[in-house]
């Protein structure tokens, strides 16, 4: 689950939460919602801390300068 899926799941769930009156027989809305927020909070979390753990793990690469007197020894 990509950032973009989380923010998607925790804006329909507070549409769910805040803004749906409706009443369905057996199902309660708000829950529902509730339940999308979280799971979209928690999704949210695990893409921020991979997305950081692979920042971490970038390959750095050096180059050594060889002055112009030793340049004939390699």
């Amino acid at each position: 689950m990509g950032i973009g899926t989380s923010l998607l799941l925790i804006a329909v769930g507070a549409i769910l939460k805040f803004a749906v009156n409706a009443d369905i027989s057996g199902v309660e809305l708000s829950t529902i919602g509730v339940i999308l927020m979280v799971v979209g909070v928690i999704g949210l979390l695990i893409s921020l801390f991979f997305l950081t753990q692979q920042r971490d793990r970038a390959v750095v690469s050096t180059t050594r300068d060889v002055p112009p007197r030793d340049r004939e020894n390699y």
